[in-house]
C-alpha cells in the first residue's frame, strides 16, 4: 500500500487530498498510468505530466523513478519561490 497525496490543482480535479492505493506499479509513472485508468478526473489530473512534480517519501523524483520501498508518493504543480 502506498499512500498518495494530491496538492493544488491535482487535489482539486481528484476531489480527494489523500488516499491508500494497492499498486503493483514499478514507477511513478506506471502508478499514474494505474490512476489515469480509474476514472476521467485522474485522468484529467495526470494529463500533462509536465505541469506535473512528484515527491517519493518527501524527496523530489522524477516520473520514472522506481517506486520499491517507497511509502508516500505526493503530486504537485510547479512552485514558484520569492
Amino acid at each position: 500500500m502506498i499512500d498518495v497525496l494530491y496538492f493544488a490543482w491535482v487535489r482539486e480535479r481528484i476531489g480527494l487530498p489523500r488516499e491508500r492505493v494497492d499498486s503493483q506499479a514499478a514507477t511513478v509513472r506506471d502508478l499514474v498510468a494505474e490512476l489515469s485508468a480509474r476514472e476521467d478526473r485522474y485522468a484529467a489530473a495526470f494529463a500533462d505530466l509536465a505541469s506535473l512534480r512528484v515527491a517519493l517519501d518527501q524527496d523530489l523524483a522524477d516520473f520514472d523513478a522506481p517506486l520499491a520501498g517507497v511509502r508516500e508518493v505526493a503530486f504537485f504543480p510547479p512552485m514558484t519561490g520569492g
